[in-house]
C-alpha cells in the first residue's frame, strides 16, 4: 500500500489529467492545500491591493494556517478524487 506522500505525489500529478477547467475557487482551494503541504504555514507579506490573483492565493493559503502537512494531502488527494469525477472524460 502506498504511503500517504506517494499518494500525495500521485495526486499531484493527476491534476494534470484534467480535461476540463474546475472552478477558480477549487483552483484556490487546491493551491491553498498544496502549498499548506508542501510548505507549511504562510509566512510571507500580504500581495499590494491590485495584484488580485496572488492576493487571493494568498488569502485562501493564509486560511489553511496551523494546519497539519498530513491533514493537507489527505484533503488535497481527497479532493482531486472529486476532481477527475467531475472534471476528466
Amino acid at each position: 500500500m502506498a504511503t500517504l506522500q506517494e499518494r500525495f505525489e500521485a495526486a499531484t500529478e493527476e491534476v494534470k489529467t484534467l480535461t476540463k477547467r474546475p472552478t477558480d475557487v477549487e483552483l484556490l482551494e487546491l493551491y491553498a492545500l498544496f502549498k499548506q503541504a508542501t510548505v507549511g504555514d504562510n509566512d510571507t507579506s500580504k500581495p499590494g491591493m491590485f495584484d488580485l490573483k496572488a492576493k487571493k492565493k494568498w488569502e485562501f493559503w493564509t486560511n489553511l494556517k496551523g494546519t497539519s502537512k498530513e491533514d493537507c494531502q489527505e484533503k488535497y488527494i481527497a479532493k482531486m478524487g472529486e476532481f477527475i469525477v467531475k472534471y476528466r472524460d
